[in-house]
Order: structure tokens, then sequence, then C-alpha cells
């Protein structure tokens, strides 16, 4: 299997699959009153954070720790990247350590590729500017697959700021090479022009929320991030919730069994109402908790396991 994971665009369908369905076996290591297996004893695993973080940096670090793996938690802030240290002797300081693994993210797309060229060990994309975020991808899919059943054939909408989104372009790698149909929905000044045809000609675009809803089984709304934004993309906060918000009257017109999911952290009231982001439909909770398992997955077979 691969030695990295650096984009969605690394796995193929079989690959994939594997890591889905060791993900459903290390779920059930939740229900055990030891959550812990010794797969990974012995073996060093860098969480290498260059960006704020909470979900994704937690849930690295109880997936290798529940592996038994020895975790390094390392912050850009405070760390010797303040004083102007590059990404390569970071890379070659964490090599001469002997790291098994780094989990990275970084603020420049790219990044985990070049990072790869130095370490020896193995490199997982944890976000890279704008470019990807690969095991959101992964734990999306499998809360997909846990909810309803199946990954081919399924119509998702993702809906929101995609220009900036990490999450929508590694789940339109993935979610495509699963077989799932999927649609880009939002204004036209947060939908890049033919990134549907560059990432998979499949891939549908819509401006039209309320078009698209009664046909979907999965919605997932995307946050906006206006940290990343220099220009004015919409009119007004309140004008963007009015057309491509998720609110109950939206919900409704989604068919019965449809779910709705969001990568997080939120912003309610906005892309997603308190209602919705809190109702049975929701998967936003389950999602979390599916992380932890989805990284177990990744961790155990590029450490320790069939990769």
């Amino acid at each position: 299997m691969i030695k990295h994971l650096r984009s969605a665009a690394d796995l193929d369908a079989p690959t994939a699959t594997l890591i889905l369905d060791t993900a459903g076996e290390m779920a059930a290591l939740a229900g055990r009153e030891v959550k812990k297996l010794p797969t990974l004893r012995g073996r060093t695993v860098v969480n290498l954070f260059y960006e704020d973080s909470t979900r994704t940096r937690i849930s690295f670090e109880a997936a290798a720790k529940r592996l038994s793996a020895d975790v390094i938690n390392f912050s850009a802030k405070g760390s010797s990247v303040s004083k102007g240290e590059s990404l390569k002797d970071t890379a070659l300081t964490l090599q001469a350590m002997g790291a098994d693994a780094v989990v990275i993210r970084h603020p420049a797309s790219g990044a985990p590729h070049r990072l790869a060229a130095w370490v020896d060990g193995s490199v997982v994309n944890a976000g890279d500017g704008t470019h990807e975020h690969p095991t959101q991808a992964l734990l999306d899919a499998y809360t997909m697959r846990s909810r309803l059943g199946r990954l081919d054939g399924l119509r998702v909408a993702i809906v929101g700021d995609v220009l900036h989104s990490r999450v929508a372009r590694s789940n339109v790698l993935l979610l495509t090479t699963l077989g799932a149909q999927v649609t880009l929905v939002g204004p036209p000044t947060l939908i890049p022009v033919d990134i549907a045809a560059a990432l998979s000609p499949a891939t549908k675009v819509s401006y039209d929320l309320d078009s698209v809803l009664p046909d979907m089984d999965v919605v997932m709304m995307l946050r906006v991030q206006t940290e990343r934004m220099q220009d004015s993309y919409f009119p007004s906060a309140r004008e963007y919730s009015r057309r491509y918000g998720l609110d109950l009257a939206r919900m409704r017109k989604m068919p019965e069994h449809a779910i709705v999911m969001h990568p997080g952290p939120m912003n309610r009231g906005m892309e997603i109402t308190p209602e919705v982001a809190d109702s049975s439909r929701s998967t936003i909770v389950e999602q979390v908790a599916n992380g932890v398992s989805a990284r177990m997955a990744v961790l155990y077979l590029l450490l320790g396991g069939k990769a």
C-alpha cells in the first residue's frame, strides 16, 4: 500500500475501502473498557502543527495513543519556527530524532509533499493551506457508510465556501473514487471556475441550494472561512445565510433518510442553524468520534499493518 497520505488522490478504491473497513474494527475499541492496542508500541508519531487546531490535533493524538505509539506534539508557536527556522530544518530535526510518522498541518499548500522528500518516515497530511485534508474525507466517508450503508451511488451535496475548503477538495476526490455522485453548491464567487472538471469530470456544480436538496442523500455544509478572505465574496452574512444557509425549512425539503454533515468548527446561524446542527439528522458529533477511528486506521496501516 502507500507510504504517505498526502492527498485523497493517493487512494484508489481498494485502498480507501481497506482503510474504512479497518476504521470499523477500530471503532469497536470504543466500547471496550481498555481502549488500547499494542500495535504501534515503540513507534514515534509527531504532530507537526503550524496552524491552530482543536479537533484534528486531539483526534490524531488520541488515535496514536490508542495504538500505544509515543506521541510528540509540536506547535509552531513557542518553537524555533518563531526564530525563523525553515520547514526543511524542522524536518531534519524530526528525522534525527527518529520519527516514524509525521502528521503535518501547514498554511502552505503542498507542504506535506515537500516534507515527504526530507524524512524517511510516513507523512500524513492533516490539512495544507486550501489544498487538501484527506483524513477528514475518510472520516466523512466512514460516517456516510455507517449511517446509510453504502457509498456507491450516494448523491452528496457539498455546500458553501468551496473556494477556500481543503475538505471539499479531498471529499470530491475520495467520494467519486468510491462511486458517489458529488454536487458542489454555493455562490459563484466561492466556487472556482472549472474546479469540478479539475477534480472529477463527474462532479456537478449548482448555484441554487433549494433546487438540489430534494435529490440528495447527504448535505455537507462548509464553514465560511472569513480568515482566508481578502475580498468581499458575498454582500453580507445575512444574505449568505438566506441563500445558502441550512435551516429547518430547507432540511424538510431533503429526503427522509438524508443526513446533514459539517466538518467543524461551525458558524452557527450562518451556514447552519442550531436547530439543524443539533437535530437527529445531524452527524456532526459522530464525525468527531469517527475521526479517531479513521485516523487510527490510517496510522495502523501506514506503520503497523498491511499498508
